[in-house]
């Protein structure tokens, strides 16, 4: 709970762990749940959102899972009551992911109606084979029937989810779907490439030697996006992000670490110089080192300086909250020094990269003194460019910001 002196936390994402069944790539925690089950979830997550919401006032809210679309209109009712019951609804930005087989006009007026001003749509492809291939329930004609209904209810901030690099996915297919997908004219626009990730059904198709992975025709793939994206009218702020927009409204993110030891608000400074209007702002402050509650089954929070992580058990997560208690399984304080180290490395993933004085605004070190062996390993690579006031990745140093982004941590 927050006492008079502490600044409440401006970040909530709400984990929905139901699906319609599982995807062959999603490493995330999700299953496919019937009706009793989500039930109980909604009345555990109702029961923890009334223990924390002194500690919150946000900015946004960000619904993700799982599907949380797939919950029915009086399931999205109830949590929508609460958080307005509460006066957790408001939110400068408030995301919903949404499958397109489980989008109706119905439940888009209601959602809207309780101040949802942004849909995230898992499309993924555009091609019937390619999302017969990828375990996904919608069809091609369920994306525009879903798009339509979205505009039609009065969303004006859509984003499309893509996926490239999946198993037979020609450059003719991804080329096509790219130009499709950019004439919808959403808002925003995400793209992911296939990971292969333990225990997936994608992954056991790889070793089994079901099919190779063309590095070549992933870089391909992204230069494409790039390309096709930017001369849509989208700018690139993240690795995988592109947004309309022009230059963002000035907001802040809270930062990590205060002489009080609370989170405090400071202006990132990003905002106004470097992201587009259009931008996720609940994922950039995620890149920027702010705080947030996460809650769910799974789902991670960062306050004050400490990291708590839930069981990845839906089950377990009503049976605890129904006992009055949060399902934490993990809580780690992290040392100043790793935490500016996961900030640094979160950060590069954004075009602006890391302008000196916001990270030690936000973090109290400098790059400069604490990351210059790794900031010039970059640089001479060709990874990174260092300038007067800032150090950010080149276009080939996004294409592997994950590699770049493992010199930055720090154990301790």
């Amino acid at each position: 709970m927050a006492d008079s002196t502490t600044t409440r936390i401006a970040s909530l994402y709400i984990h929905v762990p139901f699906c319609a069944q599982k995807c062959a790539y999603c490493a995330f925690y999700s299953e496919p749940s019937g009706g009793d089950l989500i039930n109980r979830y909604v009345a555990a997550l109702i029961r923890e959102l009334e223990m924390i919401a002194d500690d919150l006032k946000p900015k946004t809210i960000f619904f993700g899972g799982g599907t949380p679309s797939l919950l029915n209109l009086r399931q999205w009712e109830q949590i929508l009551s609460a958080m307005e019951r509460l006066k957790l609804t408001g939110a400068e930005e408030f995301t919903v992911e949404c499958n397109p087989a489980t989008v109706s006009a119905d439940k888009a007026k209601l959602l809207r109606d309780f101040g949802v001003n942004r849909v995230s749509m898992g499309v993924q492809s555009l091609d019937e084979s390619l999302l017969e291939r990828l375990g996904r329930i919608h069809t091609r004609e369920m994306v525009f029937k879903s798009f339509d209904i979205l505009r039609r209810a009065g969303f004006d901030n859509l984003n499309l989810d893509l996926m490239f690099a999946i198993p037979g996915q020609t450059m003719e297919i991804w080329r096509t779907t790219l130009t499709e997908a950019l004439a919808f004219g959403s808002e925003h626009l995400s793209t992911y490439e296939v990971i292969y990730e333990d225990d997936t059904p994608l992954f056991a198709q790889l070793k089994a030697g079901e099919f190779d992975v063309d590095e070549d025709l992933s870089c391909a793939m992204y230069e494409e996006l790039v390309e096709q994206a930017t001369a849509a009218g989208f700018r690139q702020y993240e690795v995988a992000n592109f947004a309309q927009g022009s230059r963002a409204n000035e907001s802040t993110v809270q930062s990590p670490q205060s002489n009080s030891g609370n989170a405090a608000t400071v202006d990132c400074g990003l905002w106004t110089a470097d992201i587009p209007s259009l931008a996720c702002r609940h994922n950039v402050n995620y890149w920027r080192g702010g705080s947030f509650y996460g809650l769910g089954p799974s789902a991670t929070s960062y306050v004050r300086g400490v990291r708590t992580k839930y069981w990845s058990n839906t089950r377990l997560y009503c049976e605890q909250l129904e006992k009055g208690k949060r399902a934490i399984e993990s809580s780690e304080e992290l040392s100043p020094l790793r935490r500016a180290g996961e900030i640094g490395a979160f950060g590069l993933r954004m075009n602006a990269g890391w302008p000196f004085e916001d990270f030690k605004r936000v973090t109290s070190f400098d790059l400069r003194e604490d990351w210059a062996a790794e900031m010039n390993a970059l640089s001479q690579r060709g990874w990174g460019k260092i300038t007067g006031d800032r150090f950010y990745l080149t276009q080939q140093g996004l294409r592997f910001a994950d590699a770049a982004a493992e010199m930055f941590l720090r154990e301790s």
